[in-house]
């Protein structure tokens, strides 16, 4: 296999992120030396310590000109950088997601047109596609704007930006992937799938919920950004979703690979949202961020059963792959346990 950049600069939007550290280090191995927009130097000491062939510069999709001139001499941009529905604490955040996901992006695409950057691969989601349940969905199954919630609007947005972009300037080419839910090693945020690893070592999951995810390991996602980046074509989306599963499958993937068993419970959606709203009266105390919102249970039960997707063009254009669940999952527990995250009574488990 060709490794078209090696030796090649890029620059790495939310260098940090489950997506983007995996991202920078799969780069990193293929020979290319990575810029990566950090927000925070402290975490990015932590993702990166040791490893060379990274430059990390301090920047936030709000204010993109402050660290514009990063961008130059860049052979290849990828952005990962987004606001998402892990940040969520109840309320409406509809000010965040358009100056990060819509008009960030669209600032990050013109100073990089202005830095001499042409090639772009563009972090989108499969909150774009949907169809009838139990259907596998491929990238052409848009989403009808009119039917999605906030978050799912901004990457919609977010999209229709890029190819306005590229539109108005065809000798870009930009190409986008389509992630599911992302799990894996170095999920230092947590997000909302790193979350559930540590609750399920902590012994903090009474059952399984409703609805289905598609689960995907971030380091199969960083290696489709980068064939995207080799040889996808431009103005093209490819999935890279993974598989689809319910969350007692899920559950049951985890007591395979950490011997801790699962709980055999189903929690009831009138529940949840009991939890999600007792979560946010909390977080409004608080200040402190909900990992479970009314936002989120809504989109859990109506995407339930939406969550399968056919690969077949990441496959032929792509050679797309994925690891083994039990693989992920084992790779993630390990690095959470190596790096301190479980409580200490589950420490030796």
């Amino acid at each position: 296999m060709t490794n078209q950049l090696a030796g090649k600069k890029v620059f790495v939007t939310g260098a940090t992120g489950l997506l983007g550290n995996n991202l920078v280090r799969a780069l990193v191995a293929r020979g290319a030396a990575v810029t990566a927009l950090v927000r925070s130097p402290g975490k990015a000491c932590s993702q990166f310590a040791g490893l060379d062939g990274v430059s990390v510069i301090q920047g936030d999709m709000t204010d993109v000109p402050a660290f514009a001139a990063a961008l130059a001499g860049c052979e290849v941009l990828f952005h990962t950088a987004a606001y998402f529905r892990d940040s969520y604490a109840g309320g409406n955040h509809s000010a965040a997601l358009k100056a990060v996901n819509i008009d960030g992006t669209r600032a990050l695409l013109g100073a990089a047109h202005a830095a001499g950057v042409r090639r772009v691969v563009h972090t989108s989601s499969i909150a774009l596609l949907d169809g009838p349940p139990g259907v596998a969905l491929d990238e052409t199954c848009l989403r009808d704007r009119a039917s999605a919630d906030d978050y799912y609007r901004s990457k919609i947005d977010a999209d229709a930006v890029v190819l306005e972009f590229l539109a108005a300037h065809p000798e870009m080419r930009i190409s986008l992937v389509m992630p599911g839910w992302m799990h894996g090693p170095g999920d230092i945020g947590p997000t909302s799938a790193g979350q559930v690893t540590l609750d399920y070592l902590n012994g903090k999951i009474p059952g399984a919920t409703p609805g289905t995810v598609s689960v995907v390991d971030a380091r199969d996602v960083a290696d489709a950004a980068i064939a995207v980046a080799e040889k996808g074509r431009s103005g093209e989306r490819y999935l890279a979703a993974g598989r689809h599963m319910t969350m007692a499958e899920v559950l049951a993937a985890y007591e395979r690979v950490t011997g801790i068993p699962a709980p055999k419970g189903r929690i009831p959606a009138a529940a949840l949202m009991v939890v999600a709203a007792v979560n946010e009266a909390k977080s409004r105390l608080t200040g402190k961020p909900v990992l479970l919102s009314l936002a989120m249970v809504r989109l859990m039960l109506r995407e339930a059963d939406h969550t399968h997707f056919d690969h077949a063009k990441s496959e032929r254009e792509l050679d797309l792959t994925f690891r083994p669940i039990e693989q992920t999952l084992a790779d993630e527990v390990a690095w959470y346990r190596a790096n301190g995250w479980l409580e200490p009574a589950r420490r030796s488990a």
